[in-house]
């Protein structure tokens, strides 16, 4: 049987030495996480989609996963930018944007990391806190000096027995790749909160909707996951999920 196709939202980086023109790309461990769990990813270059352009593109996949990145707009959930907002594209949003519902519509299996579960609770209706290092008591979510020294933090999160998370991820506490400064604050309408650091800060999320199987996590397992097969299994169920689903259509 071949492997189960895999959209990769792309996302969009300026012109440099690599490339004389804008590119579209994808994080290669997002890439190898997907190709470990059996599926084959295909990178999406953003644009504007139409609503019907988004359920026509992803009917040629059997699954999605949307990265981490740079902020979403403010002015998508309602609020005005802050001084640490940074890396703003709107093209990028409303790209993934339609991504989401689309995918909400059609039931795709998606995988939705660190901006990606931001992007999903912000596209459904909910609130973004545009910056967790002004809040009193949050664990390290991030590196002090990045690019220098490390590429992420690590910390626990506890994660609701019996939710989709922990049924992926067969634990209840797990200790995560970390790289954020932003947070999830008011939760969208259909989507039930999952996991949270120590801190009290969300860490996850699944959407409630019957034969929905939409995982949002705020860390980054895929940059763990080649030696931590319990956030590689995130994606090893995103990809039997994926496989289901090509086999009822």
């Amino acid at each position: 049987m071949s492997r189960p196709m895999i959209a990769v939202a792309g996302r969009i980086a300026a012109a440099g030495r690599v490339s004389r023109s804008a590119i579209s790309f994808a994080g290669r461990v997002y890439l190898e996480a997907v190709i470990r769990a059996g599926g084959e990813p295909v990178t999406l270059s953003p644009r504007e989609l139409r609503h019907e352009d988004a359920l026509e593109l992803l009917s040629r996949f059997d699954g999605l996963v949307l990265m981490g990145g740079s902020d979403v707009d403010p002015h998508l959930y309602g609020q005005h930018r802050q001084p640490h907002v940074y890396g703003v594209i709107p093209e990028q949003d409303h790209f993934e944007a339609a991504l989401v519902h689309a995918a909400v519509e059609a039931k795709v299996p998606t995988l939705a990391v660190c901006r990606g579960i931001q992007l999903v609770n912000v596209t459904l209706g909910g609130t973004l806190i545009q910056h967790i290092g002004e809040i009193e008591g949050v664990v390290q979510h991030a590196p002090d000096k990045f690019p220098a020294g490390q590429d992420f933090v690590l910390h626990d999160v506890e994660i609701d027995k019996g939710s989709k998370l922990a049924s992926a991820m067969r634990v209840t506490t797990a200790r995560v790749a970390s790289f954020h400064h932003q947070g999830l604050d008011e939760i969208a309408k259909g989507l039930k909160v999952t996991a949270r650091s120590d801190d009290g800060l969300v860490e996850g999320l699944e959407h409630t909707g019957s034969g929905q199987w939409i995982i949002g996590v705020q860390w980054h397992p895929e940059d763990t996951a080649a030696t931590d097969p319990h956030q590689q299994r995130l994606y090893d169920t995103l990809v039997q999920r994926a496989v289901k689903r090509r086999e009822r259509r």
